[in-house]
């Protein structure tokens, strides 16, 4: 198997290397980059991305960046996919990343968060792994194959999209034919998220109606 590489952001070191621990006893031969802050995780980033990323709310908070979760969130997915763990008041804030698939949430006040996470993080990994298959074998890709193309169109969909709003969100500062060509462009981004899901939609339906025939 092609060793993955998982990008952990938290800035509890304790909690870090249960993390770490939980994903290691899988025997999976995955590789890891530990960042204590969502700063520090974009600055490596930059050089390889990883095939998915764990961030705990800690490392927001201890960068004085509590209201600032989705934002932090949204700008990792352009890299990978993102597992949150955090608390459950917190997920609301999320939404828009969780339906377009390209965040999943966990709450950290569950006892077995931790397993949770991990879990979450493997089932990323192993839809990369159908991704990255050549060739791809149908009758291995059909269940999942509604969840893949959410999956790798609606990432970096999301990225535009959080980006388009990050800038609407300062529109004080933009000049009106700017505003309107990132409304367009938020826009279409939006049709083609609705897109993506009716058609994974329609996939599963199908996969539905041939295994009960």
């Amino acid at each position: 198997m092609t060793e993955r590489t998982i990008q952990i952001v938290c800035a509890d070191l304790n909690l870090l290397r249960k993390y770490r621990d939980e994903l290691e006893r899988s025997g999976e031969p995955y590789r890891f980059r530990l960042a204590l802050s969502p700063a520090e995780a974009r600055r490596t980033l930059r050089q390889t991305a990883p095939t998915v990323i764990l961030l705990d709310e800690s490392s927001v908070a201890a960068a004085r960046q509590r209201s600032a979760l989705d934002i932090e969130a949204a700008r990792l997915t352009e890299a990978a996919p993102v597992v949150v763990v955090a608390d459950i008041e917190r997920q609301a804030e999320l939404a828009f990343l969780i339906t377009s698939g390209a965040v999943d949430f966990v709450a950290r006040n569950t006892a077995s968060f931790i397993s949770l996470a991990a879990d979450c993080v493997k089932h990323r990994i192993r839809l990369a792994a159908y991704a990255t298959s050549t060739p791809v074998l149908m009758g291995e890709l059909a269940d999942d194959f509604g969840e893949l193309l959410r999956h790798e169109v609606n990432n970096p969909l999301t990225g535009i999209l959080g980006n388009a709003e990050l800038l609407l969100a300062r529109r004080d500062g933009l000049p009106q034919a700017a505003i309107e060509r990132v409304e367009t462009i938020a826009e279409l981004a939006v049709r083609l998220r609705e897109t993506v899901r009716r058609l994974s939609r329609a996939w599963e339906t199908r996969q539905e109606s041939v295994r009960s025939a």
